[in-house]
């Protein structure tokens, strides 16, 4: 069935969802109008959660890859679909499986805790996952004597790191392309422009954007922040997509996104979430494909990881 606006797309997919009892799960900084369409909307913490409890037959993840295959590990049972399979991330392919494999192997004995931001295989290779919103409670979970290998963000690792002052974290040397890219002379310059400004930083930014922040967390506690926080002005350093949901919340507040180096790239939009259309998601729902197939001996081991992840309270 061919449909051609906006209106006339979302019908459609609101009238596929009741007939094949499916749902869409879609990440903060996929586009305003899929944050729209979608029934639950999260960080990847609260989605991976969400995943597990759903009541539907079909899980559509509108957001990118290994998001997806955290679903499908997460819910075997359950037909997992993907609108735009080609929608990676750049923190994830900084880390091969076959190159990590092999970097494990360098360190026995050490504990490895993967960000979500990984593909299946690496959290199969994974003692437990962790996501921003609590890769410090992960890794104070972990006694102090045991050596950790922290993967695949160098910047979170770091900031996790210099928290816990722990100097037995090894760190993999990946990162994502769109918190690497912020400007710390134009966020200083943001500052001076908006004195009354609340800095709010993710902690995949590098160090010295975190320096000068009020506050660093991950997009949840970003957006919980900026809801309890008296200030009505934020200069938000993470990717863009969040402001929609920010300014949803929060109408009576202003919100600046932070400039990366060079603005003409658009670096602080994440373009494979973008890549995430209406019209990918209608296409996916009707022919229910692309979908999320996983070896089941790697799902399982992928599962424990991140499972012990879920279960630390």
């Amino acid at each position: 069935m061919k449909v051609n606006n906006s209106a006339e797309i979302r019908r459609r997919i609101d009238e596929l969802k009741r007939r094949k009892r499916a749902v869409i799960l879609a990440h903060y900084y996929t586009t305003p109008e899929v944050q729209e369409a979608a029934d639950f909307l999260g960080d990847s913490l609260a989605l991976s959660v969400k995943a597990q409890s759903v009541d539907a037959d079909i899980i559509l993840f509108a957001g990118v890859h290994f998001m997806a295959e955290t679903a499908k590990v997460l819910c075997p049972d359950k037909k997992v679909l993907i609108p735009c399979p080609e929608a990676g991330c750049s923190l994830a392919e900084s880390c091969d499986e076959k190159d990590f494999a092999a970097f494990k192997a360098k360190y026995p004995g050490h504990t490895v805790v993967s960000y979500v931001n990984t593909t299946v295989g690496v959290k199969a290779l994974t003692d437990i996952c962790c996501t921003s919103s609590n890769a410090l409670k992960v890794v104070q979970s972990i006694p102090a004597d045991r050596p950790i290998i922290f993967a695949p963000d160098r910047n979170l690792g770091g900031y996790i790191k210099k928290l816990t002052g722990r100097e037995n974290i090894v760190l993999w040397d990946g990162a994502c392309h769109v918190h690497e890219e912020f400007s710390l002379e134009k966020l200083l310059q943001l500052k001076k422009e908006h004195p009354a400004a609340k800095v709010v930083v993710h902690p995949e930014c590098r160090a010295y954007i975190v320096e000068v922040a009020d506050f660093v967390g991950s997009t949840a506690a970003i957006l919980d922040y900026c809801g309890r926080s008296g200030a009505d002005e934020f200069i938000v350093v993470t990717e863009s997509g969040i402001l929609a949901e920010m300014k949803k919340r929060y109408p009576g507040k202003t919100f600046i996104p932070a400039p990366p180096d060079d603005e003409t790239c658009g670096c602080n939009n994440c373009k494979y979430m973008k890549m995430v259309t209406l019209e990918n998601i209608c296409a996916c729902l009707e022919n229910e494909s692309p979908e999320i197939v996983l070896d089941e001996e790697v799902r399982r081991r992928a599962e424990r990881s991140i499972l012990n992840m879920i279960n630390i309270k």
